[in-house]
């Protein structure tokens, strides 16, 4: 049976591959710069819609951690984020007005872009919303993290996706374009969270926090996956399945160790409450372009409607990363 099994996923391995290899059609370069990628070079892929607004802080953020490329599709934006990025000398643009949907949800592009650009570096695949913390982030650059990776013969890095609030309406603290959006998010929850395993693909199940709390509060198990693999060696015969929460073949899955003790991982700030989030909302519940028919959007529409504040009495405001690690949120492991 565990040879059937495993000859099954290596069919569905193929498959997604494959699938990439078709949708790349959906693609047309912008701005191909792709020939100043150099061995070694540490590569972020990003699929993004109107985020303008974001851009430069994202950027900026990503450049002093040491990401030396960016990888950006750009599908269908009309805020002036396409010519933003084109204008960048460190970022190779992709545009589409291909369904979202029918790529898996940016799934197939990401994954054909990692497959012809990024074979034998480190990717690290987000969201324009999403700021990696690591272990010693404050005093060490990413490299120093790939190359210890590299050093223990570690593939993959797994996260926790934070989702960071404001205290008060979100509406009553405008966001700027570049401000970093943690000047206004900076609350999270530190409990509230369930973990399970997920027996096929041996990657972890994490959901909790304000989602499930405020969004999804009588429908707890339909709240978002907070567990994320976003930093992988990358080799073209990997492939993500379903968004960077899973990965083929499966043993980048495990991120976490079996036998009770603790891996060096890592957490995702997730910035995406803040006042430009109802419209946002709004925008992609039209759309009808994300997962299980936008219904992760709906809620938040809905929700949004009646101005709720997420924080509570729980709330943690954020400090740093060695906060993260004390909450159990994260860990150095054996990383010194």
């Amino acid at each position: 049976m565990r040879l059937i099994a495993a000859y099954g996923l290596r069919l569905q391995r193929k498959r997604w591959r494959l699938r990439a290899l078709r949708k790349r059609r959906d693609l047309r370069a912008v701005a191909d710069r792709t020939g100043k990628i150099r061995p070694g070079d540490i590569l972020a892929a990003v699929t993004l819609r109107n985020e303008k607004i974001r851009l430069a802080h994202f950027l900026n953020y990503y450049r002093d951690l040491g990401v030396r490329h960016f990888l950006v599709v750009d599908n269908g934006s009309d805020d002036g984020g396409r010519d933003y990025l084109a204008a960048q000398p460190d970022v190779s643009l992709w545009e589409t007005t291909a369904s979202y949907k029918r790529a898996r949800f940016g799934v197939d592009w990401i994954n054909w872009l990692a497959r012809r650009y990024a074979h034998g570096h480190w990717l690290l695949t987000v969201d324009v919303d999403e700021f990696l913390v690591y272990p010693f982030c404050d005093t060490r650059p990413l490299e120093a993290l790939t190359d210890w990776l590299d050093s223990s013969s570690i593939r993959s890095f797994g996260t926790m996706l934070l989702d960071m609030y404001p205290k008060g309406p979100l509406s009553a603290q405008p966001y700027r374009d570049g401000q970093d959006p943690l000047d206004i998010a900076c609350w999270f929850d530190a409990g509230n969270y369930t973990i399970s395993r997920n027996p096929t693909f041996r990657n972890l199940w994490i959901q909790g926090g304000p989602r499930a709390r405020v969004f999804f509060p009588d429908r707890p198990a339909r709240a978002p996956a907070l567990n994320k693999i976003p930093l992988v060696k990358w080799d073209r015969s990997y492939t993500y399945i379903s968004s960077t929460h899973t990965l083929l073949p499966r043993g980048l899955n495990l991120v976490y160790d079996e036998w009770g003790g603790e891996k060096t991982c890592g957490v995702l700030l997730h910035a995406k409450f803040l006042d430009t989030m109802a419209a946002k909302a709004a925008e992609e519940l039209e759309r009808r372009q994300h997962y299980a028919n936008s219904a992760e959007y709906r809620a938040y529409a809905e929700t949004l409607a009646d101005s709720p504040d997420l924080w509570c009495r729980w709330s943690e405001k954020y400090i740093n990363w060695r906060q993260l690690e004390i909450l159990g949120l994260m860990s150095k492991g054996n990383w010194a």
